[in-house]
């Protein structure tokens, strides 16, 4: 199946695998859409996590309209430029995030 690809602020791309928003969407009740929201957040923090497939991923934790803090499983398919950007998952983040995120932003 094709990827929802959606073009954002400043030329960066957000793709996702349709399919996996919508598991995600019923499991944890937060879409794709708004999840690449967190890249507006000034204060956002990213974070190396692991490698699956060779494919290196990253958490995003950052605030969304203002309260929701919202954690953001994602790759940079193009390894020379993170304007491209594939969210795998979306969920709120667990208290230890909130604490990571407040005190590193």
């Amino acid at each position: 199946m094709d990827n929802i690809v959606n073009t954002y602020g400043d030329d960066v791309r957000f793709e996702w695998d349709p399919e996996k928003a919508e598991i995600n969407l019923r499991k944890h009740r937060i879409g794709f859409p708004l999840a690449q929201r967190v890249w507006d957040d000034p204060f956002l923090v990213i974070i190396p996590d692991r490698t699956v497939d060779g494919e290196e991923r990253f958490h995003a934790i950052g605030a969304v309209q203002g309260t929701v803090i919202v954690l953001v499983v994602h790759s940079y398919p193009d390894p020379d430029s993170d304007n491209r950007i594939r969210i795998i998952s979306a969920r709120k983040a667990t208290p230890h995030e909130r604490r990571r995120y407040e005190e590193e932003s």
